[in-house]
């Protein structure tokens, strides 16, 4: 098996921005562990989005830029992309593949939007995925379609992974297989 991390969307949108991650508690933390262990031993793919159009995620502002304990840690390759899933419209599944990737690690935000949508196509792809459950976020929602805690979202989108799509487990355990 030969695996690369992918970091997705760790902006200051997130932190300082219109969309505040509130679950689980040490989020951050449990990322840049991930990266601090990954470093030198398998790649690392940071992934930043950009929004046309919309307040959030306005290319080449303050809340766009990557956080900056993310943006001083090294990296392999900084895809950037402009809807939900990192594979859309951007090289990352040519690069995985020149170099024999066959194992994603999906870490990040938003559970529920960018993470899901990035873990289900990397599996439609042909690639495994590793959803660490622990290094990904998620905020309460309320909207259109209902209302759901970010508690629940999260839970949620983890048991639908490890539903036949990702292996779920936390950060401790993945960084172990290293």
């Amino acid at each position: 098996m030969s695996r690369a991390l992918l970091v997705i969307d760790v902006q200051n949108e997130y932190f300082t921005g219109a969309l505040p991650i509130t679950h689980p508690v040490g989020h951050l933390d449990r990322i840049l562990g991930v990266m601090d262990a990954a470093a030198g031993r398998i790649p690392t793919v940071v992934v930043q989005h950009h929004a046309e159009g919309l307040p959030i995620f306005r290319k080449g502002s303050r809340e766009w830029e990557l956080h900056p304990e993310v943006a001083a840690r090294p990296r392999d390759l900084l895809v950037e992309k402009s809807l939900p899933g990192s594979f859309t419209g951007t090289a990352l599944e040519e690069w995985l593949r020149a170099r024999g990737i066959d194992t994603v690690a999906i870490v990040g935000y938003m559970t529920h939007m960018c993470c899901d949508t990035t873990a289900r196509q990397a599996v439609h792809l042909g690639f495994r995925s590793e959803f660490l459950s622990d290094a990904t976020g998620t905020l309460p929602l309320s909207n259109a379609g209902g209302q759901v805690t970010a508690e629940e979202l999260q839970r949620s989108i983890l048991a639908a992974q490890a539903q036949l799509l990702s292996e779920v487990l936390p950060s401790d355990r993945w960084i172990e297989r290293l």
